[in-house]
């Protein structure tokens, strides 16, 4: 069955697998989450809203960003979640901000770092470094990327969390800032930390499957140099984050959050060209490596994700077709030099 409308579609990622739910009936505290205003950030909130309500937990869960779409934060609020406007680039704006126990780090510069990398380097160093100073007596969900990985060969099954960090760009590199300065706080100051390496969050208005199905939808030319990707459902890629906090600890628990497939670009986009009735046409060769994220130990400690390849990609194929909203946003994913 398709998912035919936004306000289905968010219905659906905010409702919280059992493990969440059992994670928040023994977590204590209201919740703070920075940079509650980007892609991922309203589904996390309202996931938390719904599984502490589920767990039988009163608590505040309090959203920040600076809110450039006030429509995005009248949403939250009818949710329930408690909004806060501040820039997070102004180091005074912390001290306005609520204690909180628990809180979950994500704010973050990806695409315009080429040409802006001072700023990539801020948002990406800085900030978190104010945010462990300020929240010095909480525990901290950060998120991060598979990106400070580099590229592996597709057979391996993915970078685990013991490989070496060998960023490949500016943004790959800043985002091993991220960590490093965590650490760094995480030891000197013993706050407990989890750092969540992300690849890649999907849903159907944006993600590396909406990417390649609207090209397929438009008849473009699809590059296969990166030829393999690792893709996991938005629901898990934040229930997974949110019950990490029993996983805090000092240094920082890493946990990489992906779906169990590697998923090659051609088929894919042969699958999509099927369901849409639509030629599909190639460029390029399959290098041998890719950026893949092996998500293995999360399954472990979670289970599965709740939401397959297949079933993201009969979503998308249908929600593509019927013109449904996306928000703009590429993923980039097929950037093999780190250039974003």
């Amino acid at each position: 069955m398709s998912i035919g409308s936004v306000g289905e579609l968010e219905e659906r990622l905010s409702v919280p697998p059992s493990y969440l739910v059992e994670a928040f009936e023994r977590l204590e505290g209201d919740l703070l989450i920075l940079g509650v205003g980007g892609k991922m950030g309203p589904t996390l909130a309202r996931l938390a809203r719904r599984a502490s309500e589920l767990a039988g937990k009163s608590r505040r869960i309090v959203g920040v960003s600076r809110f450039s779409k006030q429509a995005e934060r009248a949403k939250l609020d009818a949710w329930g979640i408690e909004t806060v406007q501040a820039d997070l680039l102004d180091e005074e704006a912390f001290a306005a901000l609520p204690d909180a126990p628990n809180v979950v780090h994500m704010t973050s510069v990806k695409f315009g770092t080429t040409g802006n990398e001072a700023l990539t380097w801020a948002m990406n160093t800085w900030v978190p470094a104010m945010v462990a100073r300020r929240f010095r007596d909480s525990r901290v969900v950060a998120y991060s990327t598979g990106n400070v990985y580099p590229l592996v060969p597709v057979v391996s099954g993915g970078s685990v969390e013991s490989d070496r960090l060998e960023p490949v760009g500016e943004y790959g590199n800043s985002c091993l800032g991220r960590e490093r300065i965590l650490t760094y706080f995480s030891q000197q100051c013993s706050i407990p930390m989890a750092i969540i390496r992300l690849n890649y969050a999907c849903e159907l208005r944006y993600g590396v499957l909406v990417d390649l199905a609207r090209r397929v939808w438009a008849e473009e030319v699809i590059d296969v140099s990166m030829g393999a990707f690792n893709v996991i459902w938005q629901t898990d890629a934040c229930a997974m984050a949110l019950a990490s906090f029993e996983d805090c600890d000092t240094p920082p628990h890493v946990l990489n959050v992906s779906g169990p497939e590697t998923l090659g670009v051609r088929h894919v986009c042969e699958e999509f060209a099927r369901r849409m009735d639509k030629p599909v046409t190639f460029s390029g060769e399959e290098a041998p490596t890719a950026l893949l994220n092996n998500g293995q130990q999360s399954h472990q400690r979670f289970g599965y994700p709740s939401v397959n390849a297949t079933q993201m990609i009969d979503w998308v194929a249908a929600w593509v077709m019927r013109g449904g909203e996306t928000h703009g946003k590429p993923t980039s994913f097929q950037v093999r030099d780190g250039k974003f």
